[in-house]
Order: C-alpha cells, then sequence, then structure tokens
C-alpha cells in the first residue's frame, strides 16, 4: 500500500482525533506551495483534564514494591524496568513523590534490618566474618544501584528539589551505616579483623588485599574510616613497631637495621597504595619514622656512625642521611656525630708524634674521603660542609705549630725536582689541596718560615721542578693571605732573576778582561738580599787561591755597579762541577763547594790524613766528616778510605781512587744530608716567634696611637681582631708591659686598668 508524504502525516495526527486531548490544526497549501510560503500550526487545550484510574497510587506502588523486593531478594522482576520508571514518573507527575520516597525508604530500611542477623552470632571466624560482611557490603551497593535506576526519576525531581532528603544513594548509606557499620559489636569485629589481617601481612604473610580494599572503602564511603578505623590502626601500628625497633635495635648491626627501616617505609607506602585511605598516609608514615628512627636516633649513631665513616660504606651513609632527613632534628644530630667523629679521628692523625712523616699526606687522604662523603651521601648539605670545615680547624690546632711545619716540608717534597709522581695538573691538584689544609692552620707565620727556608734550598741548589709550579703555589698563598705575607718570598724569586742578568754582563766582563787564567773556571754567583733570605750562620773556609781571586774579580765588578753594598759570601751554599781523570777516563763530577775543596788537595797528593785534610780545609768537624763520608763510603766512591768502614774516624787516610768507573759521564755525588737537627727546628721557631713578638708590639703601638687611651680589656680584644696567630692572653700582658717599660704607653694615674699612649 502506497501512502504520500501528506497521508502518512495526516494518518499520524489522526490518531489523535479520539482523545480528549490537544487538537493541532495545521493548514498548507499543497502542490501550489512555493519557497517561503508561512505554516500555520494552531495549538488548543485539552477539553477536559485526564484523571487517573481509581487506587493508582497503590497499585503502582505494590507493582514497583514488587520490583525493590525481587532486587533485594535477587529474584526475577515480574515487569521491564522501562515500565518500572515509567510508573515512578507517573506517580512524581501527579505528586505522589514524597509518600514514594518515605515508602521506599521504609522497604530498603527493613531489608537492612533483617541483613544484621547473621553478623551478630557467636565464635565466627575472623576472615569469615569479613567475607560475608563485604559479599552483603557489595550485595548493598548493587541492589541500591538497580533501584536508584528505577527511581532515578525521583531522585532527579524530589530529592533535588527538596535539600533535607538525602539522594536514594546516601539514604541507603546511611541506612547501611545506621543499622549495620555503627552496631557496636558488628563494628569492632568488623575493625579488629582488618587489624589483624594488616598485622599477619606485616610478619609476612599473604593476605587478601582485594577483600581489605573493599572493607576500607566501605568504611570510607560510610564517613566511619576516621573514626572507627585509623585511631586503632595508628595505635596498633605505633605498639608493633615500637616493640620491633628495641628488638631490632638489639638484635642487628646498624646497616641492617638501615635496610629493616627502609623495607618497613616501602611496606606501608604500598599499603598506602593498595588498600589504605591516602587520608592516613602522613599519620602512618610519620608513626613509623618516629618508632623506628627518631626514638632510635642516638642509638644508631652511638652503634654504627664511626663504624660507616670508618669503612667508608657510601651506600649506607646514603640511607642513613635518607632516613634521617625525614625526621626532625635528624640531620643535626647526624652532623653533630659527623663532627665528633672528625674531630676524634683527625687528633689522632695530629696528636701522635710517631705518625709525623704520613701526618700531611694522611690529613690530605682523610680530607678527600670525607668530602666525597659529603658530596656522595649528604648531599652537598651546606650545614655538614660547614662542619666539616670547622672539626678541620679545630683538630689541626690541637698541636700547635708541628702540623704547619710538615705542610711546608710536604710542599718542599712535591715541589723538588725529581718529584716525577704527578704530572702538571696532578701538582696543581695536589697544591690547591695543601691551600685547603694550609686554610686551616692558626700558625701561618710557622708555616712561611719553614717554606722560605725549604724555598731557598730549591731555589739555591736547582732543585725546583718547575718554575710554574712554584709561582703557582706563590700566587696562591698571596691570593690567601694577602702582599705582606708573600712579599719576601716574591723577593727571593726577584734575586734569582736579577743574578741571571749579573751573571750575564759578569760573564762579558770577564770575556773583555785580563785575568785569562781565570776563564778556564765558570763562576756563578747567586746575589742574595739579607732580608729576604733565611738567616745562615757565617762559616769561615779555606779556599783555593784561584777561587778567592774570582771572588775579589767579582766583589769589584759588583760593587762598581752598586756603590754602597757589602757582599758576604756563603761557602755553604755553594756547588761545583769538577773534571776529574780516572783511568777509566774521564768524568764530570757534580759535588758540593766542601766536596770540591777536599777533591782538589789530590792534585799535589795522593793519600792524605784526615787531620791534614781538616787544617788545610778550616770547616767544622762534623761537616769535615760527613763530607769525606759522602766521597769515601757512599755510591760514588772517588775516594778510598783507609782503614775500610762506615764512619770517618780521626787516624784514617784518604786516597784517591783512580780504579773508580761508573757507566755515567757526568756523577752527581750527593751530600749526606744530616736530618734537620732539633736545635734547627728549635732555631725556626724561636725566629717565628722572635717576629711575633714584633708583631705584637707594632700591632699595640698602632691600636694605641690611634685610641689615645684604652682599657686592658678593651686592647687586648682589638689585638685579638688583628694578629692572625693564636696568642695566649699572658703573651699579650707581657709584651704590654714591655712597651710601658721602654716609654711606647703608660698606665692611667687613677684607673690602673687603663693605658695611655705616650706621644
Amino acid at each position: 500500500m502506497n501512502m504520500t508524504e501528506n497521508d502518512r502525516k495526516r494518518a499520524n495526527f489522526s490518531a489523535l482525533s479520539n482523545t480528549n486531548g490537544a487538537v493541532i490544526k495545521m493548514t498548507t497549501n499543497t502542490g501550489t506551495g512555493k519557497p517561503g510560503d508561512i505554516k500555520k500550526i494552531v495549538i488548543k487545550n485539552f477539553r477536559a483534564k485526564p484523571t487517573l484510574p481509581e487506587n493508582y497510587q497503590e497499585h503502582t506502588w505494590q507493582k514497583l514494591r514488587a520490583a525493590v523486593v525481587a532486587i533485594q531478594t535477587s529474584t526475577p522482576i515480574e515487569y521491564s524496568l522501562e515500565e518500572l520508571y515509567q510508573a515512578v514518573e507517573n506517580m512524581c507527575s501527579h505528586k505522589m513523590d514524597s509518600q514514594l520516597y518515605v515508602n521506599l525508604t521504609a522497604l530498603a530500611e527493613q531489608h537492612v534490618k533483617a541483613n544484621i542477623t547473621p553478623f551478630l552470632a557467636e565464635s565466627v571466624d575472623k576472615l569469615v566474618y569479613l567475607k560475608k560482611m563485604n559479599e552483603c557490603w557489595q550485595s548493598h551497593c548493587q541492589q541500591m544501584i538497580m533501584i536508584r535506576s528505577i527511581f532515578l526519576y525521583l531522585d532527579r525531581t524530589y530529592v533535588l528539589q527538596n535539600p533535607t532528603v538525602h539522594s536514594i544513594w546516601d539514604m541507603g548509606l546511611e541506612l547501611f551505616r545506621d543499622h549495620i557499620a555503627m552496631n557496636t559489636l558488628v563494628q569492632a569485629r568488623t575493625v579488629e579483623g582488618i587489624l589483624i589481617l594488616i598485622e599477619k601481612e606485616r610478619n609476612g604473610d599473604t593476605v587478601d588485599r582485594t577483600l581489605l580494599k573493599s572493607l576500607l572503602r566501605m568504611l570510607s564511603d560510610l564517613q566511619i574510616y576516621k573514626e572507627a578505623f585509623e585511631q586503632k590502626f595508628l595505635i596498633a601500628t605505633k605498639h608493633l613497631y615500637q616493640s620491633e625497633g628495641q628488638a631490632k635495635m638489639e638484635e642487628l648491626e646498624v646497616p641492617e637495621y638501615l635496610q629493616h627501616v627502609e623495607k618497613r617505609l616501602q611496606e606501608e607506602n604500598e599499603r598506602l597504595l593498595h588498600y589504605l585511605d591516602s587520608c592516613t598516609k602522613h599519620q602512618l608514615i610519620v608513626t613509623v619514622e618516629r618508632q623506628l628512627i627518631t626514638e632510635h636516633i642516638t642509638g644508631i649513631l652511638q652503634k654504627g656512625l664511626d663504624q660507616l665513616l670508618e669503612e667508608n660504606r657510601l651506600s649506607d651513609l646514603s640511607l642513613l642521611y635518607s632516613l634521617f632527613s625525614r625526621v626532625k632534628n635528624g640531620t643535626t644530630e647526624l652532623c653533630a656525630s659527623f663532627n665528633a667523629y672528625i674531630k676524634k679521628k683527625g687528633r689522632t692523625i695530629v696528636i701522635d708524634p710517631e705518625k709525623d712523616k704520613s701526618m700531611v699526606q694522611d690529613l690530605l687522604d682523610f680530607k678527600d674521603k670525607l668530602d666525597n662523603i659529603v658530596i656522595t651521601c649528604f648531599e652537598r648539605n651546606d650545614k655538614f660542609s660547614n662542619s666539616l670545615r670547622e672539626a678541620f680547624e679545630y683538630f689541626v690546632n690541637q698541636r700547635s705549630n708541628k702540623p704547619a711545619e710538615l705542610i711546608a716540608k710536604y710542599v718542599d717534597m712535591k715541589l723538588r725536582a725529581g718529584n716525577k709522581e704527578a704530572t702538571e695538573e696532578e701538582l696543581e691538584q695536589i697544591l690547591d689541596k695543601i691551600m685547603v689544609q694550609f686554610r686551616f692552620i692558626h700558625g701561618k707565620d710557622v708555616f712561611e718560615a719553614f717554606y722560605k727556608k725549604d724555598l731557598a734550598k730549591r731555589l739555591l741548589v736547582g732543585k725546583s721542578a718547575s718554575v710554574d709550579a712554584e709561582k703557582s703555589m706563590l700566587s696562591k698563598l698571596k691570593q690567601e693571605c694577602g702582599g705582606g705575607f708573600t712579599s719576601k718570598l716574591e723577593g727571593m724569586f726577584k734575586d734569582m732573576e736579577l743574578s741571571r742578568d749579573i751573571n750575564i754582563a759578569f760573564k762579558q766582563h770577564m770575556g773583555n778582561s785580563e785575568n785569562k787564567d781565570l776563564q778556564s773556571i765558570d763562576l756563578t754567583v747567586n746575589i742574595l738580599t739579607m732580608g729576604f733570605w733565611p738567616t745562615y750562620p757565617v762559616v769561615e773556609v779555606t779556599l783555593p787561591p784561584e777561587l778567592l781571586q774570582y771572588q775579589s774579580v767579582f766583589n769589584k765588578f759588583y760593587l762598581a755597579k752598586h756603590s754602597g753594598r757589602k757582599l758576604q759570601w756563603q761557602p755553604t751554599l755553594g756547588h761545583c762541577v769538577l773534571k776529574a781523570r780516572f783511568d777509566a777516563g774521564p768524568k764530570d763530577l757534580q759535588v758540593s763547594l766542601f766536596q770540591s775543596l777536599v777533591l782538589l788537595l789530590f792534585n799535589y797528593n795522593p793519600t792524605i790524613s784526615f787531620e791534614d785534610i781538616k787544617a788545610q780545609i778550616n770547616i767544622e768537624d762534623g761537616e769535615m766528616r760527613r763530607t769525606l763520608q759522602s766521597l769515601a763510603c757512599g755510591k760514588a766512591r772517588v775516594l778510598t778510605k783507609i782503614p775500610k768502614g762506615r764512619e770517618v774516624e780521626d787516624n784514617d787516610k784518604f786516597q784517591f781512587n783512580n780504579e773508580f768507573t761508573n757507566k755515567l759521564f757526568r756523577i752527581k755525588i750527593n751530600q749526606i744530608q744530616m736530618k734537620e737537627t732539633t736545635e734547627e727546628q728549635k732555631a725556626t721557631e724561636e725566629r717565628v716567634y722572635q717576629d711575633r713578638q714584633y708583631q705584637i708590639d707594632a700591632a699595640i703601638v698602632r691600636i694605641m696611637k690611634m685610641r689615645k687611651t684604652l682599657s686592658h680589656n678593651l686592647l687586648i680584644s682589638e689585638l685579638y681582631k688583628q694578629l692572625t696567630f693564636p696568642v695566649k692572653p699572658a703573651d699579650l700582658k707581657k709584651r704590654i708591659e714591655s712597651l710601658i717599660d721602654r716609654d711606647y704607653m703608660e698606665r692611667d694615674k687613677d684607673n690602673q686598668n687603663q693605658y695611655n699612649y705616650v706621644a
């Protein structure tokens, strides 16, 4: 049967003609209509209002009640969900929504009340009980979702229009909470069961995490998680870890204990991830940290920190720092113990005189090790870096003067020629590390005195490894202490440079002179300014006529250019190269001036007694014996001692050894070095002490000249600010008394505790 479009439209509208509803008439001009023509629709009201069948509300509610009961009992629903939804909509449209909500609430409440019975029974297995509770909760949620889908129109109209009325879902939660979850016995059993499961998991057993998650989510949804569960859970956590912390601290070594704590924290974070509510996180982690870390901070540090630092256990130290960073005052306590360890360990390095040989290297290694720990394990924390510096400064100065002296000697060893153990870059790094140690020293003037003495030896004997390295060290010292500290050291380098220029000019002068017989000897002279260099004792020695003549020529040459100056020759610092002829062939011997004087005697006599040598050269007895020992008893024996032996006796005789052989053409015969005697060290220290007296005197006069009048305490305070070396108040008092005696200042007549400057 074919119908036109208009016929179909008419058929649709005609279906309404038998009803009492509104009539819609539409006029249109079919066939002849043009685009843009107006279509007119007329809408009229119902002639009479539709009426509901009798007992509609009761009949409809019974239908809906049957559906709800079927959902609650898990039986099939007789009616379609669409029909039920329409029924709810119709009831709401006809102002029956309030009664409908009341009826639904009563029905749901009746069902929930009936569900509590199994949970009040005696002696039920905890796990079975929890599973039943979970099933009951899951069923209730599913039922409420289904019920809400049928009563959705009620939820979206009546509930929204009445703020005091709960949504159907919230109503279901409230009923479950009031009649099941808030029941004292049910709640106690449920929470107790959950806590037992969590404790089992903490003890290493496998538990059903899904069950725990569901039950804890139930408590959260019912808004009783905090009051019913959280506080009890935190108390149980506290008790567990309190007893565990005490037991494990006694049972385990510190590294194992730290790993145990980290493992426990990871486990608790996993619990938060899997089933605990996120609101518990802060309190839970704080509780674990307090019981396993905070309560045992002192014990951990006392029991294991020193060992971890001693054995350089970086991973364990990193873990320790990480855990201590989590708790209040953790890093502060760790830093204090770190500081105490450094002071204790450092003091053993510095105080013991038997360790003096290796002291500086031990200090450098110790500092490197601790720097690495601060960088690697303590995350470059400034607190630890500052504590490290403070501890080093403290223990290095526990033994006055000696560390400064040994650091100077260590630098000398590294800068000396022949030190092939380091490249230039490595040497520069070593010097930087030395400067770090130098900063810790209070008595920097002691370092300066010994450094100057050693630098002089290196420069005069030509033993310096590298001029660049020497100047680099000098610039570091200047940067650290200022120009006043290095002025004399710089003067020494300047003297060496000027000496080179003077020697070039002197050689030109000798080339033009008439002293042709002296030209076979090549003389090099170093002119040293007395104030810059260490003080050397004046030694009288008998020189050969040629050398005496050469000295005289140089004196005239130098004083002609620099009138008013005085030259004082220092034979102890001289060295020579002698040409010697042996049966095996000629050799060049590189020797000291004293060794040269001894060897030159054998040009005139092949055998000479000890007494004759001593008489002809006229040098100190000990020096004489050491010189002969180096020539007759050392590695290169160019003299033969009669009788043979290591020591030189008064009756010994010496012969030139024509049979001497050596594969090298130029042979260096080292002078037997007398180890720096206690007297020499004391002399250097005495010079430092004397310099300090002058510095204290100058500072006192400078302060008094500026202030004119000053009390004793203020003067002492000012002096401590200005002086760069450690000094005792008693020493300052002595210097003040000395200046009063010398009339630089005087005591006030009215106040004996006050000083006046005397102009």
